[in-house]
């Protein structure tokens, strides 16, 4: 099965090489995908936007020729549904790691723009809960591998149009929350609560990791992805 792996901000398509043995040695063809305008300057990246994200993504789909799997982690989560809004009858199952679906129009989120592009903030700029099983050895050690992005993609919003997207299964493979934890934070915020409601078929899965399980606990990482598409 192909199964396209979609990263977070700053990541690039070496942030999934912690998993994609394991995928590739269950029989499976994982894609890592760098998204546009990664690590760019702001003289190539002015203009890239959401929908280019998603547009490489969607190209992939087109180009596997059989519904595939959409694993999107962290800001790629918004990335991924949008794929499967613009090919729902092409996508088998969408996992989000550590994030969840979009509500129509939302955007990732804002962070500081520096010299026309996003540059990583830094592993002290997140909450403990994010970070808290990245050990000085793993931050030195994925520091390095973080990129900026384009100053417009964290807050532009996501285009959805289609009301198929939600006959797509989702499986929400979650850092420190169960279903019941998920469920409470998502009553919070009403919109992105109605879209998670209103998607036919879900699960809620707890890793039992920070933010960058493919860096902190990449084994279990796998396991579960493998679990959920097999």
């Amino acid at each position: 099965m192909d199964i396209i792996l979609v990263p977070g901000l700053w990541l690039d398509a070496s942030s999934w090489d912690p998993i994609v043995h394991a995928l590739r040695a269950a029989g499976h063809r994982p894609l890592a995908l760098t998204l546009p305008g990664v690590g760019a300057p702001a003289s190539e990246s002015a203009d890239i936007g959401m929908a280019d994200w998603v547009g490489a993504v969607v190209e992939q789909i087109d180009a596997a020729g059989e519904p595939v799997v959409l694993v999107g982690h962290s800001g790629g989560g918004n990335v991924v549904w949008g794929a499967a809004d613009a090919r729902p009858e092409q996508v088998r199952r969408v996992v989000f790691v550590d994030t969840a679906p979009p509500a129509p129009d939302y955007s990732i989120s804002e962070f500081p723009v520096v010299d026309g592009v996003v540059p990583f903030p830094g592993w002290d700029f997140f909450d403990d809960e994010d970070v808290f099983d990245m050990d000085a050895e793993t931050r030195a050690r994925t520091a390095p591998m973080t990129k900026s992005v384009p100053a417009r993609v964290p807050t532009d919003p996501v285009s959805l149009t289609r009301e198929s997207r939600h006959g797509v299964p989702v499986t929400l493979l979650m850092g420190s929350l169960d279903t019941q934890g998920f469920e409470t934070v998502m009553a919070e915020w009403p919109e992105s609560d109605a879209e998670y409601q209103a998607i036919a078929d879900t699960e809620v899965l707890k890793i039992g990791s920070g933010h960058w399980p493919q860096f902190t606990v990449p084994d279990r990482l796998a396991e579960l992805i493998l679990a959920v598409v097999e």
